[in-house]
């Protein structure tokens, strides 16, 4: 039990002797009662119309029933116990000032079924910077492990599928820092690669054709910093969005850097990018090994990264998987179709070390 959420639980007397047993030769079920402190709505607890508490009922293998400020879980006592957890760590969300969504319910349940040692409450109420009412927080365990290896490590590399925050926590991350003056400027930059399209065809000026590379940036950007301060700091240098070529030539001190869309680079660009690095700087890379779009079936630098650099220390590694999308449900579900849907076209041997399928269909270059 938390003590944020002060919640009383306790194993009762067995159910009545009506009750049948769940399975032949299991214990006979027991009864536990969660008293809910009477600071905590039991409407936001159990959401409107009990929506939240139908979900919490539809993962827990045991019979809940609300009773006033009391919830009475009926079931073998390692079940019993589980739904006590995930009830005390909603009490907690809501002891933080959160409001609880059906999201916030699944993920809460999804980590205790991890079986991690970090508690959801912790994890979900961890605020990384606030503007104008709204928080950015990471909204899973592994998204939590990458937050927190940004602060623990000089390079950390953020690696998983679309829709799994590498980008934005990294850019909430970059935005903190400058606020608490960690740094003196942020450097948000990509690799302006075709996926599919010409950039010749484009209209206008290389500068308009480059922008919509780099809208993504502007974007995420937006949503973390005063939107009519954002010209005056890109004029002052303070913040800057380029592209991977601006980068050449460069030592970037006393900066919070991002390279996103690092599957895209080359293993030459790559290690340009990387040695940029400057004194008081940080270093995060994002990518996703999945959607590679480098012509002519060059190698992606970030596939090869790892092996390189293992064992170098204060370089992290940090996977992301499509248990951490955050965006609407289906996404998570189209990453693992399409994960299932490559795994049955590619042969033993073409896939990476890490098992994942790789992209076979593209024929590498002589030497690359």
């Amino acid at each position: 039990m938390s003590r944020e959420a002060s919640a009383q639980a306790a194993a009762a007397d067995s159910a009545s002797a009506g009750t049948p047993a769940r399975s032949a030769g299991s214990a006979p079920p027991v009864r536990t009662t969660i008293t809910v402190p009477d600071s905590v709505s039991m409407v936001a607890l159990l959401g409107s119309a009990d929506e939240l508490l139908r979900l919490v009922e539809a993962e827990v293998d045991a019979d809940v029933h609300v009773r006033g400020n009391e919830i009475a879980v009926t079931g073998q006592p390692a079940d019993n116990a589980f739904a006590v957890r995930v009830f005390d760590e909603l009490i907690a969300l809501l002891g933080t000032g959160q409001g609880l969504r059906p999201d916030s319910v699944r993920r809460v349940i999804a980590m205790l079924k991890s079986g991690g040692s970090e508690r959801p409450a912790d994890v979900l109420s961890l605020d990384i910077i606030s503007r104008r009412g709204r928080t950015i927080r990471p909204k899973t365990l592994n998204q939590k492990r990458y937050v927190d290896a940004i602060d623990q490590h000089t390079i950390v590399f953020g690696i998983g599928p679309a829709g799994t925050g590498k980008t934005y926590l990294a850019m909430a991350k970059a935005v903190q820092a400058l606020q608490t003056k960690q740094v003196n400027r942020i450097i948000l930059t990509r690799p302006a690669v075709e996926a599919g399209e010409r950039l010749g065809y484009l209209p206008g000026t290389l500068s308009e054709k480059i922008d919509p590379y780099l809208r993504p940036l502007y974007d995420a950007l937006h949503d973390m910093v005063d939107p009519e301060s954002i010209p005056r700091l890109m004029a002052a240098g303070t913040i800057e969005v380029a592209p991977l070529a601006y980068m050449r030539g460069r030592t970037l001190n006393d900066a919070f850097v991002i390279l996103d869309e690092a599957q895209n680079t080359t293993a030459e660009q790559m290690k340009m990018f990387l040695t940029r690095l400057g004194f008081g700087s940080k270093i995060v890379v994002t990518g996703d090994v999945t959607q590679i779009d480098l012509p002519g079936g060059a190698q992606s630098g970030l596939k090869i990264v790892r092996e390189i650099l293992d064992g170098v220390e204060d370089v992290h590694f940090a996977n992301l998987t499509s248990s951490d999308v955050v965006r609407h449900r289906l996404v998570g579900d189209i990453v693992d179709a399409y994960e299932r849907w490559d795994a049955t076209r590619q042969p033993a041997g073409s896939r990476s070390a890490t098992g994942a399928p790789s992209r076979g269909a593209r024929p590498r270059r002589q030497g690359s």
